[in-house]
């Protein structure tokens, strides 16, 4: 990306040591309300960046990782800091083409807006879900 007009496209963990950049343009972000999401982000949803595997480099720190069957149960692996904890990305069995980076941990989170909100089913009765993105009450794949 030289074009200075693009937004920082790198982000990190909350202590620094795992640094990342990504490439390219993701193909969508969503919000999920899963169970395992609302867990993860210690909210009423977690924000999910699509990205193909290749736009996603690691430029510094090492990450560790845990497995664990999604509410939809494919098998969901979780990236994170092994100093701070922070997660970075996860991947799902089922969609080896791509990740879904948390892209709260972006170094400049304005540029991108959520183009749907999965698993309403298990929604926090009181979170408002905003009018012109899709609303899928289960999985979309």
């Amino acid at each position: 990306m030289t074009d200075q007009s693009q937004p920082t496209r790198e982000g990190g963990c909350l202590c620094g040591a795992i640094r990342y950049r990504i490439t390219e343009d993701p193909i969508a972000t969503v919000a999920c309300h899963c169970g395992h999401c609302q867990t993860q982000s210690g909210g009423a949803f977690g924000l999910s960046m699509v990205l193909a595997r290749y736009a996603l480099e690691i430029t510094s720190g090492k990450l560790r990782s845990f497995t664990i069957a999604a509410d939809s149960g494919a098998l969901k692996t979780g990236w994170f800091c092994g100093d701070c904890g922070t997660r970075i990305y996860n991947e799902n069995a089922r969609l080896p083409e791509t990740y879904n980076l948390k892209p709260g941990t972006l170094d400049d989170t304005s540029w991108f807006t959520p183009v749907a909100h999965v698993w309403l089913a298990a929604k926090q009765p009181w979170t408002p879900i905003p009018d012109g993105v899709k609303k899928l009450d289960g999985n979309p794949m």
